[in-house]
């Protein structure tokens, strides 16, 4: 028996109910298992033919030529651009459907953003270009820099981190340096349960002791726990904001001035920006460093997209101590480069160094700047106020079918957390999500944050119009309900899909990468 959809529909039923023949491995419609495409050719074959080459090889190349055909599978070009494209089938993707995946802002790119980034004179500068060949390249970065300034009420930013972890450990290593021109080692760095998991991840691999702070039972930072641990020995706190249980901290200010106050300093995730875009500047709440995710906030392709970018905005306290190179303008307008040979001479002695060869992701800049222009501040507001509204309109939808740890404490900002308690004996998280592949939407977070039991984190993101999220509310819905009532053919989901449940654990401990023959 498969498991029906939303609408009841199964698989094997008509459009009367009849029943129809089942295939043997599964495929249904357009979705037909793929095999490697080292099992599609056959042995020996060849999708080109040659002539036999009558030149000799150069002598030189005597060591370097082959003993054997290389071990390639032998297709002719139809079936490799028929098997690739019955692979990208079997993609999910953001043009396909909304990513609600939490804490991960996986919105709509605007195809705007890709013109203007394949533009020639973005798509083909080279780093090592002299920069008077590349004054359009340089001046988009410094205006981007100063958009994430002002939107931040933030000094000072770093552009050149490549993603939110790398943005991360450059906050850190500037508040090392601020500590080393101090004359002081402070060895701690605390970090809240609700804050991203690579937080303490980061500290530790620059060197911080990682100590945990406890969560108030209305999913915030317990501000009497972490201001009871201050001391002379805390270089700062890292704080993710709102948090990962999709909340805003509402004491952060409070404690900023508390860390300031024993001499420590603020590091904000600012993954969740999102959020909070054009409503609140974390400057203003005490932040001495942000690294802000280009590719959630602000519409750069995400994951397989990617790559990513980090800018880090800084306090005046660690502006001193920020990477190089960076790009600056003179007062007629020309765009330069400060590196390490004339650092001194632009005011910047006292960078921690460089945490890339060159200046940063220049297609995710272009694409960032194109979506901050297009909405403009009024724009910006509106995602974060959309962003925030589509999240508690599916908070609220679903809580009567869906525990909702949190619900009671007022509304969520830009994701709903849900647990898997109440749902039948035996039945999990991992089960809705499994289902919600059936019903043809990507699976949201499961089992982050840690705080909270069988999570699932769900965030729909501003780009998503009320009858698609009614769509996706219906079938999270009809899963719980499901679930509540111990439906059996759950726990085997997904149906549609050409691979059926696997073991996650083997699959992630023994991977097959490699075919072998």
């Amino acid at each position: 028996m498969n498991a029906p959809n939303a609408s009841g529909w199964r698989p094997e039923m008509g459009e009367a109910g009849a029943i129809l023949p089942a295939t043997v491995s599964g495929d249904h419609g357009l979705n037909l298992e793929e095999k490697l495409i080292f099992e599609l050719a056959a042995p020996g074959t060849y999708g080109v033919d040659f002539d036999d080459a009558d030149v000799a090889p150069a002598p030189a190349l005597g060591k370097f030529l082959r003993k054997a055909a290389p071990a390639l599978p032998g297709l002719t070009e139809p079936e490799v651009v028929r098997h690739y494209t019955r692979l990208s089938r079997q993609n999910y993707a953001i043009d396909l459907g909304p990513f609600p995946l939490g804490s991960c802002t996986m919105k709509h790119n605007p195809r705007l953003n890709e013109k203007v980034a394949r533009m020639a004179g973005f798509a083909d500068v080279h780093p090592l270009q002299p920069t008077q060949t590349v004054q359009g390249a340089l001046k988009v970065i410094t205006q981007l820099a100063d958009w994430l300034m002002a939107l931040t009420g933030m000094p000072a930013v770093a552009m050149t981190p490549k993603a939110g972890a790398h943005g991360e450990l450059c906050g850190l290593l500037c508040i090392r340096a601020a500590l080393t021109a101090r004359g002081e080692e402070r060895p701690v760095v605390l970090v809240p349960e609700s804050a991203h998991g690579t937080n303490p991840a980061t500290a530790a691999f620059a060197g911080f002791r990682v100590e945990n702070i406890p969560a108030t039972e209305d999913g915030r930072v317990d501000v009497a726990a972490l201001t009871a641990r201050l001391g002379p020995d805390i270089a700062g706190v890292m704080i993710t904001n709102p948090n990962t249980c999709g909340l805003f901290e509402r004491d952060l200010k409070v404690i900023s001035d508390a860390v300031h106050g024993v001499g420590g300093y603020v590091y904000c995730d600012g993954a969740n920006f999102n959020a909070i875009v054009g409503k609140v500047r974390p400057g203003d709440l005490g932040i001495d460093a942000m690294h802000i995710n280009l590719h959630k906030t602000f519409s750069t392709p995400h994951g397989g997209g990617g790559p990513g970018s980090g800018p880090v905005v800084l306090s005046e306290a660690l502006a001193p101590f920020a990477p190089l190179p960076f790009a600056t303008l003179d007062a007629d307008g020309v765009a330069h480069l400060v590196e390490e040979g004339d650092a001194h001479d632009h005011g910047h002695p006292n960078s921690f160094g460089r945490m890339t060869a060159f200046h940063g992701q220049m297609g995710m800049f272009t694409r960032a700047l194109t979506y901050i222009l297009s909405h403009g501040a009024d724009g910006l507001r509106q995602v974060s106020e959309d962003a925030v509204l589509n999240a508690n309109y599916i908070l609220r939808e679903l809580e009567d079918v869906l525990d909702a740890p949190f619900a009671a404490y007022g509304p969520c900002m830009h994701e709903a957390l849900f647990s898997d308690n109440g749902m039948a004996e035996g039945f999990s998280t991992l089960d809705l999500a499994k289902g919600l592949i059936d019903e043809g939407f990507h699976p949201m977070t499961v089992y982050f944050p840690l705080v909270v039991h069988g999570a699932m984190l769900v965030e729909p993101t501003e780009t998503e119009s009320k009858a698609g999220t009614d769509r996706l509310i219906a079938s999270m819905r009809s899963l719980a309900e499901r679930g509540r009532a111990g439906d059996v053919t759950l726990k085997s989901a997904p149906h549609y899909t050409p691979r059926r449940r696997v073991d996650e654990t083997l699959a992630a401990r023994k991977p097959k990468l490699v075919w072998k023959d």
